[in-house]
């Protein structure tokens, strides 16, 4: 050790380094651990469907005897409704659902078997639809029609229906090879059309059959009776799904959301929880930082004398701020390397039961890269610091 390294480090206060890099290695692990946590287990609540985001809702009324006594249109939602909605700080868009205003018939054959059936048509929104790409798309004249049906209607053909009626079971990959023969007729049987239509993806957000909206519009426009309904559906873009608010307005209009809301509500409660978390870390990490700062400049004040009879002889700068440097980077280091390592030995424990839940992911490699980042703010914050009181040192007059 140079003999300015050993002048400079007199005074030096192992408590008070050690009380950083403690504080330190607290604030890193909670906030790593948090972020780790975040992305191993985001995957068992949050779905992954690239058709229809996870904060989309679809909203309906409640069927009640009230609403069947008073007729097809108690169901539906009014202007004044859908305006008030769209008032709420949650919502970020909506949108209606467009119903087919004519009859669809379809049928499939597959192995030399084949079934047909009545089923039914509705779009939303082709902003609503996401990862569709060019196969989400229909031009005036088009002979195949893109669908995307929901998975329990699968599901129900797999163990409901197939085993009865002696049919094979389909998986989403070979009936998505399916064509599906499409017979569209008016109200009055006058008007028709026959068309091929192919399944580009599965939803289990979306209980019904899509087709693009500009499909709708053509068919309505051919085969419907002209008149148009109120919507009895709306899909909304929220800021948060499992917002509590959103429960208690629903609630309030006798609302309901389709579909399964325990995974949005847990996926909102673990973002929560986690920004708490996080946010914590970073207060304790925030603290530490000015641990070290003011243990440092304490230092430096005790060998202020040193220092300046050392800048005065011409040692460079660099020179005189180099172990202070060192003390800083040597904290830093050693607070993030135990903190990564506490956060392994707390992920291997709880990794296990995470993904027997479906969990699992890079969570480890994103919270080292959170306490890398933390860590690198505290130590270009402290070396900054050190810097300016060596510069300061050069016009003190003892």
């Amino acid at each position: 050790m140079r003999l300015t390294d050993k002048l400079l480090r007199k005074n030096i206060s192992g408590g008070r380094i050690a009380g950083f890099a403690l504080s330190n290695f607290i604030g890193l692990l909670i906030v790593a651990g948090a972020v780790t946590f975040y992305v191993d287990s985001r995957s068992i609540w949050t779905d992954t469907e690239s058709f229809v985001r996870s904060d989309v809702m679809v909203i309906n009324k409640k069927v009640t005897s009230a609403n069947t006594l008073g007729g097809n249109e108690a169901g539906r939602f009014t202007a004044e409704e859908i305006s008030e909605l769209e008032g709420q700080p949650w919502v970020r868009r909506t949108g209606a659902f467009m119903a087919s205003d004519f009859r669809v018939y379809a049928s499939v054959s597959h192995g030399g078997r084949g079934m047909e059936t009545a089923m039914f048509f509705e779009s939303v929104p082709d902003g609503f639809v996401d990862g569709g790409g060019s196969d989400w798309h229909y031009g005036e004249g088009d002979t195949t029609v893109p669908l995307i049906i929901s998975k329990d209607y699968l599901t129900l053909y797999n163990f409901g229906f197939a085993g009865s009626a002696g049919l094979p079971q389909l998986s989403e990959q070979l009936i998505s090879g399916i064509p599906l023969q499409l017979y569209l007729r008016s109200e009055d049987g006058e008007r028709n059309m026959r068309l091929t239509g192919r399944i580009v993806g599965f939803s289990n957000r979306i209980n019904t059959v899509l087709v693009p909206e500009s499909f709708m519009r053509y068919a309505n426009s051919r085969l419907g009776t002209g008149s148009e309904l109120a919507p009895s559906r709306l899909i909304v873009d929220v800021s948060s799904p499992g917002d509590v608010a959103i429960g208690e307005f629903l609630d309030a209009h006798r609302w309901e959301v389709a579909g399964d809301k325990t995974g949005s509500s847990a996926a909102f409660l673990l973002k929560t929880v986690t920004g708490t978390v996080i946010a914590i870390g970073a207060v304790i990490t925030l603290l530490s930082l000015f641990v070290l700062m003011l243990s440092v400049s304490l230092l430096m004040e005790k060998n202020r004398n040193t220092i300046h009879r050392l800048l005065m002889l011409g040692t460079p700068l660099r020179q005189v701020g180099a172990p202070y440097r060192q003390i800083i980077i040597a904290g830093c280091g050693a607070a993030f390397v135990a903190a990564m390592a506490a956060l392994a030995a707390l992920r291997g424990y709880y990794l296990p039961a995470i993904e027997g839940l479906g969990g699992g992911g890079h969570g480890l490699l994103w919270g080292a890269v959170t306490g890398l980042a933390l860590t690198a703010v505290v130590v270009v914050v402290n070396v900054a610091a050190v810097g300016k009181k060596v510069r300061n040192c050069l016009t003190f007059n003892s």
